[in-house]
């Protein structure tokens, strides 16, 4: 059974409210298709039952978690839009290193819809990579995001080879550790860098971040897409009221133009920004 028209809405209501993220007619058959798992390990005979108890005071915290993962997409890749990592190796570090203004500077970098950690361990391989060739600072990295499912997959860093393709050869010899059991084709981020890295859940249509105010980098990338242009504006004002003075704020290619809402930010490149 499908789900009625009052009740598509009544979900798609309830996902822009709490995560920004518009569902339009077209999305109808993904969501369904993807809310069979809830229905049927909740025991409701069909989607418009699973509904109708969703509010429900004594459960519902719990299931809008469920109902979150569900409807989020979480696509991403190692080395995604790479051009962002060679300016943050080459351009970006350089310049915040001589702001800093001392050896041993301490890097903070948010990968602010992190997914299941792919950006912010490439962010951690870039960044081990030039300490190693004798750039002195330390870093951290954060990622956030609001999927509670994909944060348990980025905390343990373990990845199926076939998602390695775009790792260059070196970095999966230094980066990655491979699981015992070879049939399960799995490798997992080394500890080194593991330590380095922290992930935590945040919703961005929060109305503030538990985040420091002195962020060096911070990626936002292909998520703003999915929100209404003023839910943008007010996301990356608020994400770059996190930026240091000279820090960058990092789209993706598809929201280039979002800068012009925000006055101050100025365009470096067409998908990176500085504050």
């Amino acid at each position: 059974m499908h789900l009625s028209d009052r009740h598509f809405r009544t979900i798609a209501e309830l996902i822009e409210g709490q995560v920004g993220i518009k569902l339009p007619q077209g999305k109808r058959l993904m969501l369904e298709g993807r809310l069979h798992k809830r229905v049927r390990a909740l025991n409701f005979s069909d989607l418009n039952e699973y509904v109708e108890n969703l509010f429900e005071a004594d459960h519902f915290d719990t299931e809008l978690t469920h109902l979150i993962d569900v409807v989020t997409t979480n696509k991403t890749d190692f080395f995604r839009e790479p051009q962002h990592f060679t300016f943050m190796r080459e351009i970006a570090v350089p310049a915040l290193l001589k702001s800093h203004g001392r050896k041993n500077a301490n890097l903070k970098i948010w990968s602010s819809a992190s997914s299941t950690g792919m950006e912010a361990y490439t962010t951690a391989m870039v960044l081990d990579d030039m300490t190693r060739n004798g750039s002195r600072f330390q870093y951290r990295i954060l990622g956030t995001d609001i999927s509670t499912a994909v944060l348990r997959l980025a905390k343990t860093a373990i990845y199926t080879r076939d998602v390695l393709a775009p790792v260059p050869e070196p970095y999966l010899k230094r980066y990655f550790l491979s699981s015992r059991d070879k049939s399960r084709g799995e490798v997992r981020v080394v500890p080194e860098l593991r330590r380095m890295t922290h992930f935590m859940r945040m919703n961005l249509m929060d109305a503030s971040y538990p985040v420091d105010r002195d962020v060096d980098i911070v990626f936002c990338r292909n998520v703003l897409i999915y929100f209404e242009r003023e839910t943008q504006r007010k996301v990356i004002e608020r994400l770059c009221s996190h930026l240091r003075p000279g820090g960058y704020l990092l789209v993706g290619h598809s929201e280039s133009m979002i800068h012009s809402a925000v006055p101050g930010l100025k365009q470096v490149q067409p998908t990176i920004f500085q504050v």
